[in-house]
């Protein structure tokens, strides 16, 4: 695939994915004899997973040194488990705190309908 397919089909701009590529988010792309990116299915599959990273809100440096230590080999297997689940009490630790914010939007909002309940019945009632 072209930068411009892998571009339309994860909705992420050309530029990005070449920035990716620069700074090691991804690993390097295969490349056309002439030196045109041309994105198999691995390729993809990093592209996929690093979006999918990035809006869980994974920082782009534990990112980075996550796909080095998978272009290091296998030894490496443990550091990057450990890279992970750190990365996930994180989440996990935003998942809550959002949770804990939509509980008391959800109160706030309850207490309009509320208010705006009593003020139609007074309404009605003139």
């Amino acid at each position: 695939m072209t930068i411009a397919q892998v571009s339309q089909k994860y909705d992420i701009s050309s530029d990005t994915l070449r920035y990716y590529e620069r700074i090691g988010l991804i690993p390097p792309v295969h490349r056309s004899a002439s030196g045109i990116r041309d994105y198999d299915e691995t390729d993809c599959g990093w592209v996929e997973f690093i979006k999918c990273m990035r809006a869980a809100g994974l920082p782009i440096e534990a990112l980075i040194e996550y796909v080095a230590l998978f272009q290091q080999g296998d030894q490496t297997v443990p550091a990057r488990k450990a890279l992970l689940l750190e990365q996930r009490e994180e989440l996990a630790r935003r998942v809550a705190e959002m949770q804990a914010v939509l509980e008391r939007l959800d109160k706030k909002i309850q207490v309009y309908d509320e208010k705006c309940l009593a003020v139609e019945r007074r309404l009605r009632r003139k």
